[in-house]
């Protein structure tokens, strides 16, 4: 089969040996979309290694048409359209993963929008609804809001009854991200939304994939009982954290990854989507939203240009045509 290399920081697409038959839970996909993400280009630069027995091929989430199963396979047959959760390997023309890590698309939806689809809902569903238990009426800040996790994080804040506040790097992100649902916003190039955001009220859960000078900021910002969701460290990976302020306040700060969780780690937070977002996806309540697409042999432009932080939404990449 074909898929990305990655040679001198570039991606190339060029051929691998083929992939084995699928064995127990495991399904093969046929892939037709595959998502980019942040943790691709950490991946590429060598800060985000493959979690143990991952494949090194890039990607983690992907669209396709099962053409194989395992002998324990349970939820799918061959012919089933899915979209899919990986540890790696996405950048393919053929990956292997466990039936938990996968789901049947939407009714209504294509196999390009399906592949917006796992990673960013189910990262936002983990760490919003899982990780930071957050009920309904709680006040939530979104940074890097007009990202793929903040643009599907904003939608389910909407949909579950959670204002909430973002930070994203233009007004025109601003606005985008009210369009999608948002409450209110804030110009990162503006420096610290600490006041603008005490002045919105305050926040009870903070989904934070920056770090740096923003933990002590979102600190500012936390309501009694507040929590910190700590998921990425684009702006470093040292910060400074007010600890009688944590106390007094009872704050919690969390960090969560998504990519080293076990198969069945992943698996319930899938079923968790099936239950909760794949019906406000069915009925067009909730939208992935898809920035732009490339295809596969433009895998490198289009890194670079999800690097430029200039995307809302998501960035795919197309394989098979589908």
């Amino acid at each position: 089969m074909y898929a990305i290399a990655v040679n001198d920081s570039h991606l190339q697409w060029c051929e691998h040996k083929d992939l084995p038959s699928p064995g127990g839970s495991e399904i093969l996909i046929d892939v037709a979309w595959a998502g980019m993400n942040r943790a691709d280009v950490l991946q590429r630069d060598g800060g985000y290694p493959p979690p143990k027995g991952a494949s090194e091929i890039l990607g983690l989430e992907v669209s396709g048409v099962v053409t194989s199963v395992g002998p324990a396979v349970e939820r799918f047959r061959v012919g089933d359209q899915v979209c899919a959760l990986l540890s790696g390997g996405g950048y393919a023309e053929q990956v292997v993963v466990n039936e938990a890590q996968a789901l049947r698309i939407p009714e209504g939806m294509t196999l390009r929008d399906a592949a917006a689809l796992p990673e960013v809902f189910a990262t936002a569903w983990l760490n919003l609804y899982m990780e930071a238990d957050l009920r309904e009426g709680e006040r939530v800040l979104l940074h890097a809001g007009a990202s793929g996790v903040g643009t599907a994080a904003i939608q389910l804040c909407h949909a579950f009854n959670n204002p909430c506040f973002v930070t994203v790097g233009s007004q025109d992100k601003i606005e985008a991200c009210k369009a999608l649902g948002a409450d209110a916003g804030w110009n990162r190039h503006d420096g610290s939304f600490v006041e603008a955001v005490q002045n919105w009220g305050g926040v009870d859960v903070v989904l934070d994939p920056v770090a740096g000078e923003y933990i002590e900021w979102n600190q500012q910002v936390l309501n009694l009982d507040g929590r910190i969701i700590l998921i990425g460290f684009m702006g470093g990976r040292e910060t400074r954290v007010d600890l009688a302020r944590m106390l007094m306040k009872r704050q919690r700060l969390v960090g969560s990854t998504l990519r080293s969780r076990s198969p069945a780690g992943k698996g319930s937070v899938m079923d968790a989507l099936h239950a909760h977002v794949w019906p406000l996806l069915e009925s067009g309540r909730v939208k992935p939203l898809v920035d732009r697409t490339f295809s596969i042999q433009e895998a490198d432009e289009a890194m670079r240009y999800l690097e430029e932080n200039t995307s809302t939404g998501k960035v795919l990449m197309g394989v098979s045509g589908a």
